[in-house]
């Protein structure tokens, strides 16, 4: 199994309450593969993960990160 990366992209809730929309916000992040979801359920073993220092951990910017290998559902 591949390490999957999951996080929540502020910027689009800003957009979503500025704009009246509901684009999906959380990004899954398998190899070069984005998946894009409002809702995922992680079937395993997962570590939430600050970087150090408030660093940033994934090249999209995102600091807080649900590391897991395990399979994941998208649910909607």
């Amino acid at each position: 199994m591949s390490k999957k990366y999951i996080h929540v992209n502020q910027h689009k809730i800003k957009s979503n309450i500025k704009n009246g929309t509901a684009e999906p916000v959380i990004t899954i992040k398998e190899g070069k593969s984005n998946t894009y979801c409002s809702e995922v359920l992680i079937e395993g073993p997962s570590t939430v993960r600050y970087g150090e220092n408030g660093d940033k951990i994934l090249s999209c910017g995102a600091r807080v990160v649900i590391e897991t290998e395990a399979d994941i559902e998208i649910v909607r």
